[in-house]
């Protein structure tokens, strides 16, 4: 008897299974043309810029040394993150980091973000 009731459910779930990927799953294709990837512009290190926006929006958290506080360290940024990771992180926020999309413009996301970047 509880074999007969194991048998049914397991087929009815392969039925549910094949029902679900023949009709409901959507094309890779969609899914990363909703997912459009940002490519930060290359552009040279503007060092000055770079640091005034860093001690206007980061110290606090970052240290004055790159070193982190609250924050992460942020001396060798450019080992672990890529430049796009970066720009999405500052731009975006998250994991405790506040959003900077609304405080700083898309020129000076891309200055600090081209500056942390090359801190290897």
């Amino acid at each position: 008897m509880q074999k007969r009731i194991m048998a049914t459910l397991l087929i009815i779930a392969c039925v549910f299974g094949v029902y679900l990927l023949s009709s409901g799953l959507p094309d890779k294709k969609e899914s990363e043309v909703s997912g459009t990837k940002f490519t930060v512009p290359e552009r040279a290190v503007n060092a000055a810029a770079s640091e005034q926006l860093y001690q206007n929006m980061c110290i606090s958290c970052h240290g004055d040394q790159l070193q982190g506080s609250v924050g992460p360290e942020l001396a060798h940024i450019g080992d672990s993150m890529t430049i796009e990771q970066i720009f999405k992180k500052i731009s975006g926020g998250g994991g405790g980091m506040p959003a900077f999309e609304d405080r700083l413009t898309e020129d000076q996301l891309i200055t600090i973000t081209t500056w942390l970047a090359s801190k290897k």
